[in-house]
């Protein structure tokens, strides 16, 4: 199993280039396969997960490509294969080839997914959008089995605001006979990229970025080219490291809107932020100000980021409060955390750090994608020399392409180590 070192001292300096959405290209790589001939996704991210779903989408019968950070997928020759199990229970998005496949073939089965073990996230609001529109469900060994003669639109309104449910919902309805009204829908900007892909392909989604959004179904829908928009969320991630290093980096080929309530908090904490049309200067500063952080849904600070945030707030001088109120188990960083030094006290949601002590360097074990995030920001503060060996990488590399060597870029000493 492969270990992540990482030597700290160092501040980061320089540019680093964000590659395309993590969040966004799982969903979209799904779409696809809604279209009668070949679609073409640009600015695709070298991730795990994504060479998953490329296994998966063979699996179905389809072709599919890589050229750099180009997909190319032909659906030519998809089928309706049953996927009960093998790569589905390694990846969380898997989900989406219920609502894919449902929209193509009327059935699906599919198993239940996998991912990062932080917080069971059911999928109950995807069940009740399927079931609206007609289909039939049932959960026979561990496998989804989803069946609709015909599925037709409805009135869909969503218990809790759910990514996942909204993009499947409309992955489904597109293809459906008459009019799907999803309200208190999700308003992510990883939605919106996959309306624009949808909508490039004949459907007709309109209103996503807000609560309602109406998906017209159509007869078919044809290949088209799309180009992923960057990863708020490895941005993000960026930005804090600049700051906790104290460093000065450019984050380039991003959307600062975004980046809003990033930007917001490490300018509340005493870091200089410059924005500009598609980068994001940080400069960090010798002291920081305690800050209360509540991760919500998006346009709010997002809970993918609060596990790194916490590694920035125990830089802070005084009471940082970080409270969750999406995933509130998501905060099994805090032992690793605890480990090189870091005084954190777990209260329900929230997360009460008293910073401003250095930390220091430990061996320590990432539990999911983004708390491994936040050890290696947290290894990246430690006294100069001192090496962290981060123990679960195939979780970070689920998220972050290229990590290493844009570290490295930027002046970090990190490496691989078997």
């Amino acid at each position: 199993m492969n270990k992540l070192m990482v030597a700290g001292g160092r501040p980061l300096k320089g540019t680093v280039t964000i590659s395309g959405a993590k969040n966004s290209a799982l969903a979209l790589i799904p779409a696809a396969i809604l279209a009668e001939s070949k679609v073409i996704l640009d600015n695709l991210p070298e991730l795990s997960d994504v060479e998953i779903y490329t296994e998966l989408l063979t699996e179905l019968g389809a072709t599919v490509e890589r050229n750099g950070d180009q997909m190319i997928i032909s659906p030519e020759g998809l089928r309706s294969v049953p996927l009960p199990n093998g790569n589905v229970k390694k990846l969380r998005a898997s989900y989406y080839l219920m609502g894919a496949l449902l929209g193509k073939f009327g059935e699906a089965v599919v198993g239940l997914p996998g991912g990062c073990n932080f917080e069971p996230r059911p999928i109950d609001q995807h069940i009740k959008g399927f079931e609206a529109l007609g289909a039939q469900i049932v959960n026979e060994g561990g496998a989804i089995h989803i069946r609709a003669k015909r599925l037709i639109g409805a009135r869909i309104y969503l218990d809790v605001v759910s990514v996942g449910a909204t993009i499947n919902i409309m992955l489904a309805a597109a293809l459906a006979k008459g009019i799907t009204t999803i309200e208190n829908a999700a308003k992510e900007p990883e939605i919106i990229d996959v309306a624009t892909l949808l909508n490039s392909m004949g459907a007709r989604v309109k209103g996503v970025g807000t609560e309602t959004i109406r998906i017209e179904g159509v007869e078919s829908l044809n290949g088209c080219r799309h180009s992923i928009i960057p990863d708020r969320i490895q941005a993000a991630t960026y930005m804090i490291a600049a700051a906790a290093t104290r460093g000065d980096v450019i984050v380039d080929n991003v959307i600062p809107k975004h980046l809003e309530a990033v930007s917001a908090k490490l300018t509340e904490m005493g870091v200089d932020v410059m924005e500009m049309d598609e980068a994001v200067r940080v400069i960090g500063k010798p002291e920081y100000q305690a800050v209360d952080v509540k991760a919500l849904i998006y346009p709010g600070f997002a809970t993918d980021i609060q596990s790194p945030m916490a590694s920035l707030l125990t830089q802070a001088k005084g009471t940082s409060i970080l409270t969750d109120y999406v995933y509130s188990s998501r905060f099994k960083y805090i032992p690793e955390l605890s480990r090189m030094g870091a005084s954190i006290k777990l209260e329900g949601r929230s997360a009460v750090i008293e910073g401003g002590h250095p930390l220091t360097a430990a061996k320590v074990t990432a539990t999911d994608l983004r708390a491994g995030a936040a050890l290696v920001v947290a290894g990246l503060t430690v006294t100069t020399g001192e090496i962290t060996e981060v123990d679960g990488l195939e979780f970070i590399d689920r998220g972050y392409d290229r990590l290493v060597e844009n570290l490295s870029l930027l002046g970090a000493e990190v490496w691989r180590k078997e």
